[in-house]
Order: C-alpha cells, then structure tokens, then sequence
C-alpha cells in the first residue's frame, strides 16, 4: 500500500512539472512587458464584441455640379467667373462621389461624440479641374470641365447625431481624421467608447500579432494578421499581412501586451498595395445600366483607373502617429469641447516576470 502511495505522488510530481514546463514553453512571452507574437492562448471573444460596439461604419458623400466646356471655347482656369459657369457651359449636371469607410469613437461626454478615422475617407476636394490634353492657350491648359462641390455629409447611420460629423481636425499626410458632432439626447441611445489604451508602435517587432476590425465592403468584419516592417523611432507607418478591401480604411489595428486580454490600440488600417492601369468604360457603369454583351456598344466611351489589389499587404498609420496628431491639435479640440486625456493615456506596464 505504501508503494503504491509513493508511485502516485511521483506521478503526480511529474506531471505538475510537465505541466509548468508546457505551459513556459508553450507560452513563454506573456509576461515579458512585449507584443503577443503568439494567437491567445485563451478565448477573448468577449472583450472583442465590447470592442466591436466602439467601430462604425463610416458613410462621406460628396455632391458636385459640373461644367463641361468645348475645345473651340478655349476657356482657362483663369477665365472662370459665374456669368461663364451660368451661361457658356455646354453641359451643366450634378454628380456625386460616396465611399465608406470605418470610424472609431474615441470620445463622448453624453453631449458630443468623437470618432477617429482615416483622412482620404472624407477628404473631397472642393474643386476638380479636368483639361483637355496637349492643348494650350498662351501657356496655359484648356478646360474640359470644372466640378464644384455643393454638399459633403459624414455621417454614421446608427449614432444620434444632430447634425452632419464636422471635420474637427485632419492631416493628409498621414492620413488621420478626427470626426465630431452633438449627439440628440431625445434619440440618444447607448454609445460605447473605446476604452483600451493607446499603445507604443515603437515596440512591435517582426511577427507581432494583431487583430484587424473595420468594415470591407460594408460588413463588420475582424482579421488578423502578424506585422512587418515594424515600429522604431520615427516609425510612421508598418505593414501587416492581414487582408484589405474597401471600407476597411480607418479600421483599428490591435495588438495584446501579455496575454488577453491586454488590448491595445498600435495603429489604424489605411490603404493596401495595388497596381493601377487606364482601362475604357462606358458612359454609365453596370450597376446603374444593363448592357447587352451581344450588341456593339454605341455610347461614350472614358478612361478610369482599374486597382489590382495586391490583398495581405496592408499599410497601417502607427500608433506614436495617431498620438502625435491628438496631442499637436489639443488646443483645436479643446476650444471645441473635445478633450482627449483619457484616451491619451498611455498603457501601465506590469514589471517582467522573474524566471
């Protein structure tokens, strides 16, 4: 009896110790103070649906009215005035350009709300000049058309607001927008904010692995992916081979710093790598005209610039970025009621593990 006594607590030594060294070997950086490199070793669907509470789709519309001009005219850029718009234009028409995009709240006091996005979603120019090739009058290309935009709505169908989301600061360059509106407290129902920290984009490294959520062709959707080309000082930008369509523009990028569920925010999803090529389109595209593939196409034929999309290559803005873009503007939101402290807030760091 007393062997067998000693045989099980020798079995059962041994399996606690192989159970302690699996786990060091399995998972032997979640209390390194560094980026997950590994898939979470426990579920995390909970924290993830809170998150997906806090990304919006992001819906830009922009209208134009459009002058088109003939080559006899030889009319110039500085020749336009609004009697020339009003009366020499031979085509006058209303157009207009929409995307989707995806938004993050970032901010809400019960009165206003503040979503983070990605700049080109909303960045329409107010005029587009269009000229027609190799010809010239004095030095100076020839008009074609002129669009002028009359109205741009940003909004997100689900959030309360009162009024269109206003631009409340935007740089092109690295491609960060943030959005702002009043929120109608009658309609007001329950808004989420993204609560996890801000994190260091500096401290990815090769293989650091992310979570990827925003909108692809409309649908909420997450993926994920490992990064590459990562952070360092000055990093502006880094690459993961999570998969991009559009409408994934503005979607957050999250890594995990010592297991789940330790979420942070180490950049926002922008463009991915494509080829481009000029191919002939008809008057209208296909979703607004049938054709028939049988009979000769008889309409006006444009040039439009086709993407290839190269899909796993993903750009992202860093994290360090989207930071420095907050804190340059502080001033702007403040004098705008918008004040992003707590979202600024950079993530406590646990003390390493001893070995």
């Amino acid at each position: 009896m007393k062997n067998i006594f000693v045989g099980i607590v020798i079995v059962f030594m041994l399996t606690a110790g192989c159970k302690t060294y699996t786990l060091k070997t399995v998972y032997p950086t979640l209390n390194d103070g560094k980026y997950d490199t590994e898939f979470p070793y426990k579920t995390c669907s909970k924290q993830l649906s809170e998150i997906a509470k806090t990304v919006k789709k992001l819906h830009c519309i922009a209208e134009y009215k459009t002058y088109v001009f003939t080559p006899e005219m030889i009319v110039t850029r500085g020749d336009i005035t609004k009697e020339i718009l009003k009366n020499d234009a031979v085509i006058k028409k209303f157009n207009s350009e929409s995307v989707i995009g995806t938004a993050t709240i970032i901010y809400f006091d019960q009165t206003k709300i503040a979503l983070m996005a990605s700049a080109h979603v909303v960045n329409y120019p107010d005029t587009v000049f269009s000229y027609y090739e190799g010809d010239e009058k004095e030095g100076l290309e020839i008009l074609h058309s002129i669009s002028i935009k009359s109205r741009q709505l940003n909004y997100v169908r689900d959030l309360p607001l009162k009024e269109n989301l206003e631009i409340l600061a935007i740089d092109e360059k690295e491609d960060i927008v943030v959005l702002g509106q009043e929120i109608d407290v009658q309609r007001s129902s329950e808004i989420h904010v993204f609560d996890y920290p801000l994190g260091d984009s500096d401290e990815l490294e090769w293989g650091s692995f992310v979570y990827i959520m925003g909108y692809p062709s409309g649908y909420q959707m997450i993926t994920k992916g490992i990064v590459s080309l990562p952070g360092g000082a000055y990093k502006k930008d880094f690459l993961i081979d999570g998969l991009f369509n559009k409408g994934i523009s503005g979607g957050i990028v999250l890594a995990v710093r010592d297991g789940v569920p330790n979420f942070e925010i180490v950049g926002m999803a922008k463009s991915v790598a494509a080829n481009y090529e000029n191919v002939l389109v008809p008057e209208q595209e296909s979703h607004v005209k049938k054709y028939n593939p049988g009979e000769p196409y008889t309409g006006n034929v444009f040039v439009n610039m086709q993407k290839d999309i190269s899909y796993g290559i993903t750009y992202s803005v860093a994290s360090n970025i989207i930071r420095e873009f907050l804190e340059k503007h502080r001033i702007e939101f403040a004098e705008k009621g918008y004040i992003f402290s707590e979202f600024l807030k950079k993530p406590v760091k646990l003390p390493e593990n001893p070995e």
